[in-house]
């Protein structure tokens, strides 16, 4: 197994760890960090997320960089992603730290999507994550840490952090869902 694939398992592997710190009932105290108090366990949860988010640009950089793009790479790197955001949403909607609405908005497209890339391999085609996807993907990472370092005591326009990025997490999901979707219609025509 090539080390792109490697660094992808070591995603997949540090979700249960995540969501250990992110759900047990740690009492290791809470820290106040500029002006936010945040439970030393949350504060875990979000660097071991973080770690594992940043693991999908590594990964990624490795395979295009020294060539290693493989067909068990272009099958995890995707499935990482979607169970560590998964993963992270629902435990959030858990800890009634998340909206359960935004989260099925969330999810629904994640599978939407997915199911057209299906639909588009039945097909032969491939269908290459848009840069409207990449920027849905930073926004929900970005959302996902500020919730759990309890936005780290700033607001932007008068609300706080981890509510203006979830408004902009869910916009970006729902506008690159519409764009897949747009731009691949002649997938679902050719299916009629």
């Amino acid at each position: 197994m090539n080390i792109p694939n490697q660094i992808t398992i070591s995603r997949i592997v540090l979700i249960p760890i995540f969501m250990v710190f992110l759900l047990a009932p740690f009492d290791f105290g809470s820290w106040a960090i500029l002006g936010a108090d945040i439970p030393v366990h949350h504060f875990i949860a979000a660097v071991i997320f973080i770690i594992a988010a940043a693991t999908d640009w590594l990964d990624g950089y490795y395979a295009r960089k020294y060539e290693l793009v493989t067909n068990m790479g272009k099958f995890l790197d995707p499935l990482a992603d979607k169970l560590l955001i998964t993963a992270a949403f629902v435990s959030l909607v858990g800890l009634e730290l998340f909206p359960a609405w935004a989260a099925v908005v969330i999810l629904t497209r994640e599978f939407a999507v997915t199911g057209l890339r299906l639909v588009a391999s039945g097909e032969g085609e491939v269908i290459a994550a848009s840069q409207w996807g990449k920027w849905k993907t930073v926004s929900q990472i970005v959302c996902i840490a500020a919730i759990l370092l309890h936005n780290v005591g700033f607001a932007l326009v008068g609300l706080p952090f981890d509510t203006l990025m979830i408004v902009l997490a869910v916009g970006l999901t729902l506008y690159s869902g519409f764009d897949y979707f747009m731009k691949n219609t002649h997938v679902l025509k050719s299916e009629q």
